[in-house]
Parts: C-alpha cells; sequence; structure tokens
C-alpha cells in the first residue's frame, strides 16, 4: 500500500545526526525510516498518556465507593494466585 508523505526540514544538531546515523547503519535502515518510527512511538505514547490522564480524571470526579473496588481486588488477587503453575 502506497503512503502519501509530505517532506519536511528538520534541524538536527551535529551530535544527534552522528547518532542517527550510527543507529541507521546499524539497522540498515534510512535516517528517514527512524526518525518517522521514532516520532509515531512518541505521538502514540503521548496519546496513551492523555487517555491514562482522563481516566484519573474521571475516577477523581466520580470515585468508587465501598467494598465493591475491595471485592473486585479480592477475587483479581485470587485469580492471579490460581493461575500460577505452583
Amino acid at each position: 500500500m502506497l503512503v502519501a508523505r509530505t517532506q519536511t526540514l528538520v534541524q538536527l544538531s551535529d551530535e544527534l545526526v552522528a547518532l542517527l546515523d550510527e543507529r541507521a547503519a546499524r539497522l540498515r535502515r534510512s535516517r528517514s525510516d527512524l526518525i518517522r518510527e521514532a516520532l509515531e512511538s512518541f505521538l502514540a505514547a503521548d496519546a496513551e498518556a492523555e487517555v491514562s490522564r482522563r481516566i484519573v480524571a474521571g475516577y477523581e470526579r466520580s470515585p468508587q465507593e465501598g467494598d465493591g473496588l475491595d471485592r473486585w481486588a479480592e477475587r483479581a488477587g485470587r485469580d492471579l494466585v490460581g493461575e500460577e503453575p505452583w
């Protein structure tokens, strides 16, 4: 599948270019490929962090109360221990 791409100019220090070139040579990949992968990973991690922040904010607005959470945690603990091949 052909993906449309837009070329962009990014300014990097000589040290960063040297590190990038070393990694690219070691992995037999292009600079562009490595930069693209790093940027995708960075943006995905940022998106995951935003989801986590929203989940925490939701629980802060409406915290779980009572024994419901304690019973759930106890059952989850028993299930996990039960799955161990002792």
